[in-house]
């Protein structure tokens, strides 16, 4: 087994459930590391500050994006969302498995830095369902909503820079897919190197 870490980047349509299926993903497996996101976008009903994101100013993110605070960041619906740079870098230094949940323009900076990041796009079964969850949450009005439908359609030409597609079509079925993606990983060559290494290195001058 490997003892790299993965680091897997998860996006997904707006209303494909990415934020439920993040939770449920960390009840079940908590030894993911989960990246929280800065954004400026106002708390929804029941999210935390420094839990479920930071909430910054506007005039604190880009004094962080100045400052080199970010290892991506990306404006989208209006605000800004970025992924802070000190977590990441000194989970994946320990070895440890770290998801970030961030958006597509981010995701893609993110798989230039880090080449071997593993991409996983959720998506709900069809489009209908799509809009049934994203006018069912009752978080926003109907011009934001239509927005982020606006927004799939530049979204569906970019999904084919993913890794995986993931159906959400329930949670727990969606949490399975995602673990087992990440899971498999770890038996990639290239996250194997030492023991590869040990194979060659000992058969060299080895007799029976």
């Amino acid at each position: 087994m490997s003892t790299r870490g993965v680091l897997t980047v998860i996006s997904g349509f707006s209303g494909a459930g990415k934020g439920t299926v993040m939770k449920a993903l960390m009840n079940k497996y908590p030894d993911y590391k989960l990246s929280i996101s800065a954004t400026t976008r106002s708390p929804r009903n029941g999210e935390q500050d420094g839990k479920d994101y930071f909430f910054l100013t506007k005039d604190k993110f880009e004094s962080m994006i100045e400052d080199d605070g970010f290892i991506e960041w990306a404006k989208y619906v209006d605000n800004y969302y970025g992924t802070p740079r000190e977590f990441v870098e000194s989970n994946l230094s320990q070895g440890k498995d770290i998801i970030l949940e961030i958006e597509m323009q981010g995701a893609l900076i993110i798989k230039e830095k880090f080449p071997d990041a593993l991409l996983l796009f959720i998506t709900p079964p069809d489009f209908d369902e799509l809009v049934k969850r994203l006018v069912g949450r009752g978080t926003e009005d109907n011009a934001t909503i239509n927005k982020r439908i606006a927004r799939c359609n530049e979204e569906a030409d970019v999904v084919a820079k993913y890794d995986y597609l993931v159906i959400n079509d329930t949670v727990d079925a969606c949490v399975e897919r995602i673990n087992e993606i990440i899971s498999n990983e770890h038996f990639k060559p290239k996250y194997n190197e030492e023991l590869i290494k040990q194979f060659s290195l000992k058969s060299s001058n080895f007799s029976i």
